[in-house]
C-alpha cells in the first residue's frame, strides 16, 4: 500500500511543498531598492501586511467578495443541482456537458465577454438606451457588482456539480415518505433534502470559497485598477514592485486566512449536520 501512495506523495512534495517552503523562506527576507532582496529571518513583512490599513482593506474586500460569491453561487446552484440530480431524461448527459462547458473557456475570455456586455457602450447599456429606459449609460463595469457577477459565473459549475453528486445519492423514497406524512415541498426541502445534502453544501462552498479568495483575472479586468483584491496585490509586488519578500508574505497571509475561514466554515457545517 505504501508503494502505491509513494509516487503521489513525492509528486505533491516536489510540486507543492518544496515551492511553498521556498516561498516562505523568501517572505522572511528583507527588501532593498538597490539589492532587491537581502537574506534575513525577519517577521517585518508579515507585520507590515497585517498592520498596514491599505492591505487590511484589501483583505477585507477579498473576504467580502469571496463570501458573497459563495453564498450567491450556493443559492443559485442548489435549484440547478437538484434539477440535474433528479433528471431522468435521456438528455441528462447533455445537461451535464452544458454545465461543464463554461469550464472549457478561460477566465480571461469570459471576463472579456462580460466587459463587452457591461461596458458603457456594451450590449446592456445599448439595449436599455435603445428601449428608452435610460437616458445615459449606466456604470456597470469596474464595480464591485461586476466583479461578483463575473466570479459567480466562473465558480457556479463547480458548485452545481458538487451539489448534484450528493443530491443524486439521496433516495427519492425519503422525499416521498416526507410528502406522505404531510410535509409540503418547502418543509420537505428544509427538513429532509437540505440536511442530507449538507456534505455537498460544505464541499461545494469550500471549493468555491477557495477559488473566490484567489481570483485574479476577473477582479483585474472587471474591477479595474481601483478595485483591489489579494491575488492581484500579490502579483503587483512580484512583478510591478519587485518586492518579492513582501509579496511572499502577502501570499502566506492570504493562504492562512483562506485556510482558517475554510476550516471554521467546514467545522460549523459539520456540527450542523451532526445536530440535524
Amino acid at each position: 500500500m505504501a508503494a502505491l501512495v509513494l509516487p503521489a506523495a513525492l509528486l505533491v512534495l516536489v510540486l507543492l511543498v518544496a515551492p511553498m517552503a521556498m516561498l516562505f523562506r523568501i517572505s522572511l527576507n528583507q527588501y532593498s531598492p538597490t539589492e532587491l532582496m537581502i537574506e534575513a529571518l525577519s517577521p517585518e513583512n508579515y507585520l507590515r501586511a497585517i498592520a498596514d490599513p491599505y492591505y487590511q482593506d484589501v483583505l477585507a474586500t477579498t473576504m467580502g467578495v469571496a463570501l458573497s460569491c459563495t453564498l450567491i453561487a450556493l443559492l443559485l446552484g442548489f435549484p440547478a443541482a437538484y434539477w440535474l440530480a433528479r433528471m431522468e431524461s435521456r438528455w441528462k448527459s447533455l445537461a451535464v456537458i452544458l454545465t461543464l462547458f463554461p469550464l472549457l473557456v478561460g477566465n480571461v475570455v469570459r471576463a472579456a465577454g462580460w466587459m463587452a456586455l457591461l461596458g458603457r457602450d456594451g450590449a446592456i447599456n445599448a439595449g436599455l438606451m435603445g428601449l428608452g429606459l435610460i437616458a445615459e449609460p449606466l456604470t456597470l463595469l469596474y464595480t464591485r457588482g461586476a466583479v461578483i457577477l463575473g466570479i459567480v459565473a466562473v465558480v457556479a459549475p463547480y458548485m452545481i456539480l458538487t451539489l448534484a453528486s450528493v443530491i443524486e445519492a439521496i433516495p427519492r423514497q425519503v422525499e416521498e415518505a416526507a410528502a406522505n406524512l404531510g410535509a409540503g415541498p418547502l418543509t420537505g426541502f428544509r427538513r429532509v433534502v437540505l440536511p442530507l445534502a449538507l456534505p455537498g453544501v460544505a464541499a461545494g462552498s469550500v471549493l468555491v470559497f477557495i477559488l473566490c479568495m484567489n481570483a485574479y483575472a476577473t477582479p483585474v479586468l472587471l474591477g479595474g485598477p481601483q478595485f483591489k483584491m489579494m491575488a492581484p496585490a500579490v502579483y503587483d509586488q512580484f512583478v510591478k514592485g519587485t518586492n518579492w519578500p513582501f509579496g511572499a508574505a502577502l501570499a502566506f497571509v492570504l493562504l492562512v486566512v483562506t485556510l482558517t475561514l475554510t476550516i471554521a466554515g467546514s467545522a460549523l457545517l459539520a456540527r450542523r449536520s451532526r445536530r440535524g
